[in-house]
């Protein structure tokens, strides 16, 4: 049987975060905005609060998740910068799979639904499909037209990367149907 819910979570979180992340891809290419640390550490956390805020959402916690997101942004990123110097821009693919770790374990702390070795292993699935649909549509900031970027390509090519690892999460897992409550689980 399907888990129509779990798709249609999936779905809407992937399409927004194509668009949080394609709108991202906007601010660096019309400002010209050069690649230093800082400001990646602030995409991160953007793009992270965004995923919290959909985790939070199926708990009925979204200011928990919220506030979780940006926090697994900056690890992620910083994750980048570390092995930047020996990998490049290989390192995307590390940070891009332990955020993904990260996220289970959040909606394991929210949920209390599963065992944090299984969250663990959700984490480690979402991260190794997701990681591939995302090197899979990489060429988006390396392939331009003569115009720049495609938007409507880019919007594409990120739900696409975004939604392995969304449905890995959201698959048989049920939302919390308690009022939204800011604390995390212990």
């Amino acid at each position: 049987m399907i888990d129509t819910r779990a798709l249609r979570a999936a779905l809407g979180a992937a399409l927004l975060l194509g668009a949080v992340m394609t709108f991202g891809d906007y601010v660096w290419a019309r400002w010209n905005v050069q690649h230093k640390m800082a400001y990646g550490l602030a995409h991160g956390a953007v793009m992270c609060l965004c995923i919290g805020a959909v985790i939070g959402a199926r708990t009925r916690r979204v200011a928990a998740g919220a506030a979780a997101g940006p926090v697994i942004g900056v690890v992620a990123a910083g994750a980048f910068y570390l092995l930047a110097p020996v990998m490049g821009m290989r390192a995307m693919l590390p940070a891009w799979m332990l955020f993904w770790i990260l996220f289970a374990l959040l909606q394991q702390r929210m949920l209390s639904a599963e065992t944090v070795p299984r969250a663990l292993a959700r984490g480690a699935v979402a991260a190794v499909l997701s990681g591939a649909a995302f090197y899979a549509i990489s060429g988006i900031w390396t392939s331009h037209a003569p115009g720049g970027p495609d938007y409507p390509l880019n919007m594409v090519s990120w739900s696409f990367a975004f939604l392995p690892g969304f449905l890995t999460l959201f698959w048989f897992t049920r939302p919390q149907t308690r009022p939204n409550d800011w604390r995390l689980r212990t």
